[in-house]
């Protein structure tokens, strides 16, 4: 998927990714660096909860575990 950026630095979400990750309004995301690559990380809305694990099994998890299988059989 490939979005714009406008000339404030603002850019959009896809629909698609925002409803797989239940993605909603003023939901945080940290952007982090890697080498030539960029990786935007969902926080979770409650640090405590995250920090317990209490989303262990939300769809979000999920969808973060099937894409580390891929990554990790793509080698």
């Amino acid at each position: 998927m490939v979005t714009t950026m406008t000339k404030r630095g603002q850019t959009v979400v896809p629909a698609e990714i925002r409803q797989r990750f239940h993605i909603q309004s003023n939901a945080k995301l940290e952007w982090i660096t890697d080498g030539d690559t960029i990786r935007v990380i969902l926080l979770p809305t409650d640090s405590i909860k995250g920090a317990r694990g209490i989303a262990k099994n939300s769809g979000l998890m999920q969808a973060f575990r099937e894409d580390r299988k891929r990554e990790r059989e793509r080698g």
